[in-house]
């Protein structure tokens, strides 16, 4: 059986990972459990989460919307009818046009079903997003832990996420993917909330600026 996050679950696996983790223990003390960050799964947050690859979330967050105001609902079929022009205008790198255009033609012709990752494995929902060319560890990694909710994921390459763990822990940089994983196997098997909690605090200490 898979086990999704919710309301519920966040809350005690946050209060158990701050028994466990001096760091998340402030986190949560000072700020309160995370938000569950939860996003409809389907081709519309996908899209949303390509816009948001190695940029700001609020400038993805822009074009996200321009692009809601032109087709909402968006669809494989309502994106596929915009010209690059207005996918430019819109936000829309060469890269990301063509990331999503490939999405689309993969959800029309069945090459790529939405419905049918809700019953893989963690490890086989990445396998097969990533045959998707422009979707690597970082957006599977998302979709994963924000839109299938599955409660043990790490974000890999989340800036933020690693950001607040260097703060948190006063390391003198960042640390890279093997080494966070290395150093939060006792989060295990809530590095989903582990993560939020990161991003929780890397908000709120962002807002107190």
């Amino acid at each position: 059986m898979i086990v999704k996050l919710d309301e519920n679950n966040l809350r005690e696996a946050a209060t158990w990972l701050a028994e466990r983790d001096e760091a998340l223990a402030l986190v949560l003390r000072k700020y309160g459990p995370p938000p569950l960050w939860a996003r409809t799964p389907g081709f519309s947050t996908l899209v949303h989460i390509i816009l948001e690859q190695q940029v700001s979330l609020a400038s993805a967050n822009a074009a996200f919307q321009k692009l809601v105001s032109i087709i909402d609902p968006v669809h494989p079929e309502s994106f596929l009818s915009l010209p690059d022009e207005t996918l430019r205008n819109i936000g829309f790198s060469r890269q990301k046009t063509l990331y999503c255009r490939n999405l689309a033609l993969a959800v029309n012709s069945g090459d790529f079903d939405f419905e049918r990752l809700d019953d893989l494995s963690d490890e086989a929902v990445s396998l097969e997003m990533k045959r998707l060319k422009g979707i690597g560890d970082w957006t599977a990694d998302i979709y994963l832990s924000e839109c299938l909710m599955r409660p043990d994921i790490l974000p890999k390459g989340d800036i933020a996420m690693q950001e607040a763990f260097r703060v948190l822990n006063r390391l003198p940089k960042r640390p890279v993917h093997d080494d966070f994983v290395q150093a939060t196997t006792h989060w295990r098997p809530w590095r989903s909330v582990g993560a939020r909690m990161l991003w929780h605090f890397y908000l709120e200490v962002r807002g107190e600026k």
